[in-house]
């Protein structure tokens, strides 16, 4: 009881298997303890959970039983999925490194979660919906262009792999997460059930061999092919022990229950089976007539095995066919198989206790057969996944990162795919727009940082992370959009004079937006072509001074016509009408109102990534008002993680800044 134990669980159509056990070297495990548990109703169907607090309800059962046996509480567990609509994707990635470099395990990692996300996007192009990763493999390594074996230790500029990536629908998981929270049990491990299933039927150094593994369970039959030291493909038949089952039901007019006791009857090598029908009534039935019942059903089955197996493999028959699960122990149903595959018989085999010789039970009346290979699998899945991923919840999403101790939000939102973009304030749309041929640009307000919660408390997109986490995301806003009037550009400012009959008069600059003439208070729209002029025509003058025109008008003594341009400190004199504009002495037009008082604006120095930014135009500064001054590319890089920092710590774009603040604003390589 000092060794560290994992708890494995096979939650599965018919039953739950938990498996506690430990490893002390890398080829063996120690079974210390197993408790089985069928489901009093059909909970499950096809390898999804239909009722979850029956399935919940049923798994509390085995934890309860297993925390008696060894005498500690059990609170972590690894699961496996059952490949029910499983959806596979093979990529080729590539990982451009720069500079030659030694490759680590972490950047090897870091390439193949690159090929995860991209089978994920080609998946999504495909297939509407959420799914989740459950698993992925690599077929081959590269080097450059080179295959190779293991890329750790070697050094290069380019590595890539061949990935196979596995999803199932996000609502498969979510049922499993469920049932198991309600057991009052934490996820920290999470498989494919074949992938359980090959680590222990099919070790690495058969994987050369073109193998076939079929985990024939109650509601699917699992299936992965193996080629040239990888596994190359993964599949699944929603038909397995129950359709034979069923066949049993409709023959003898039995309840689920009590047909699956007859089949089971069968791999005792009874003669006759006693059972009690719907109506009440004892019967007895032979085993040969059984046989005869599921006959059909059984060609069925291994038909559509070994039509899937030729598919995965390309439309070629296999080298050998191994079987897992308690659906491949009906007798006869190996013989079927290797016929339906066009296999030798002794090419086809149950994997049972000849595979578990590295295996030691301390508990002897577990029994060793194929019904043992996928929960000891799950077990030993932990160790090779568990040091290099955890699980989190974003947004009620299931997300598998690689764990390299350093992980944030940040890391969980590029994993369900938020956009980077909704993770950092926003400014309203620009304004843009020329002012005497001069392109002019407003840049709107910055709006709030995304809201951030982990596990109910606040937090920032730089905040860490650790396994089970639940992550919650509010994407940032927009701030409102850029404005502006005809008052706001500056040349629209400045006042105009002209001598008019001797007097001097103050006029405000005529503004055109194309060809009409606008007031101060117009709104600019975005594409406008404003120009200011430095004159006014006769008529302008004449209409801005609301007197009527008669006689001639001399422009600096030289009559002039209506569309004369007359300039500042032009004089004008008018003829008649000018004689009674000097009697009656008008007024001179008021001067323009005085600017509004502006706000105080102090320029602030700062320093970012050791280049100095002035930073002008507000009162206070914030973090995102660098962006004004600094090119950064926000929307993001795959795989990669933003450093976001004020003074040497962690923060995020509306942290104040002023005089001498120290930023580093860039994304890790």
């Amino acid at each position: 009881m000092n060794e560290q134990l994992v708890f494995g669980l096979d939650i599965g159509t018919r039953s739950i298997v938990g498996t506690v056990g430990y490893r002390r070297h890398a080829h063996d495990f120690t079974i210390v303890a197993q408790s089985v548990r069928y489901h009093e109703t059909r909970a499950m169907l096809d390898g999804q959970i239909h009722d979850i607090n029956a399935v919940a309800g049923t798994i509390g059962e085995v934890r309860r039983e297993l925390e008696q046996k060894l005498n500690i509480k059990l609170s972590d567990v690894c699961i496996a999925a059952a490949g029910r609509v499983l959806k596979t994707m093979q990529v080729r990635t590539d990982y451009e490194l720069g500079d030659e470099m030694v490759i680590t395990d972490e950047l090897i990692r870091s390439m193949e979660l690159i090929g995860v996300e991209q089978a994920h996007e080609e998946l999504r192009k495909k297939i509407e919906g959420s799914f989740f990763c459950v698993d992925h493999s690599v077929i081959k390594y590269y080097l450059g262009d080179i295959t190779i074996t293991n890329l750790e230790g070697h050094k290069g500029r380019r590595i890539g792999a061949d990935i196979i990536a596995t999803f199932l629908p996000q609502d498969v998981i979510d049922g499993l997460y469920a049932a198991t929270q309600r057991a009052n049990l934490n996820v920290v491990n999470l498989t494919l059930e074949p992938i359980a299933a090959i680590n222990v039927a099919i070790p690495e150094k058969f994987r050369l061999l073109n193998l076939a593994l079929v985990d024939i369970g109650a509601g699917t039959s699992d299936i992965c092919i193996t080629k040239g030291g990888s596994v190359t493909a993964y599949g699944m038949l929603p038909k397995a022990g129950d359709f034979l089952t069923e066949a049993i039901m409709q023959k003898y007019l039995v309840e689920f229950k009590t047909a699956e006791d007859i089949k089971m009857s069968l791999s005792a090598k009874k003669k006759k089976i006693a059972y009690h029908d719907i109506m009440g009534l004892k019967q007895n039935v032979s085993a040969d007539d059984v046989k005869n019942t599921i006959d059909g059903a059984v060609g069925e089955l291994a038909t559509g095995i070994a039509k899937q197996i030729s598919e995965l493999n390309g439309g070629k028959p296999v080298s050998a066919i191994f079987l897992v699960g308690g659906g491949g122990k009906i007798p006869g149903f190996t013989d079927r198989l290797a016929s339906a595959a066009k296999l030798a018989k002794e090419r086809v085999a149950l994997r049972g206790d000849e595979v578990l010789g590295e295996i030691r039970f301390l508990d002897n009346d577990i029994v060793k057969d194929s019904t043992m290979i996928t929960p000891i699998g799950i077990c030993l899945n932990y160790y090779e996944q568990n040091n290099n991923f955890i699980f989190v919840k974003c947004n009620g999403d299931l997300v598998k990162l690689y764990d390299n101790g350093r992980l944030t939000v940040m890391d969980a939102a590029a994993g369900v795919g938020f956009p980077n973009e909704r993770l950092f304030p926003r400014r309203g749309k620009e304004l843009e727009f020329s002012v005497n041929g001069q392109r002019r640009l407003i840049r709107g307000e910055p709006g709030e940082s995304a809201t951030v919660t982990v596990n109910g408390h606040p937090a920032s997109v730089s905040s860490p992370i650790i396994r089970n986490d639940i992550i919650e995301i509010k994407e940032s806003t927009a701030g409102p959009d850029a404005h502006a009037a005809i008052s706001d550009i500056a040349e629209a400012g400045r006042s105009i004079y002209f001598y008019v009959n001797g007097k001097r008069i103050i006029c405000p600059r005529l503004v055109y937006r194309g060809s009409e003439c606008v007031t101060e208070g117009t709104e600019i729209r975005n594409g406008d072509d404003i120009k200011v002029l430095d004159y006014y025509t006769v008529d302008k003058l004449i209409e801005y001074m609301d007197v009527a025109r008669e006689g001639t008008v001399l422009v600096n003594n030289i009559i002039a016509l209506g569309n004369e341009k007359v300039y500042e400190n032009f004089s004008v004199d008018f003829g008649i009408a000018a004689e009674e504009y000097r009697r009656e002495e008008a007024p001179v037009p008021a001067a323009a109102p005085a600017p509004e008082e502006k706000k105080v604006v102090n320029p602030v120095n700062v320093i970012v990534n050791g280049l100095p930014v002035v930073l002008t135009g507000h009162e206070k500064y914030r973090l995102v008002d660098v962006l004004d001054f600094y090119e950064f590319d926000t929307s993001g890089h795959s795989g990669k993680e933003a450093v976001i920092r004020v003074n040497g710590k962690p923060a995020d774009f509306t942290a104040p800044v002023g005089e001498n603040s120290q930023i580093e604003l860039y994304w890790k390589k």
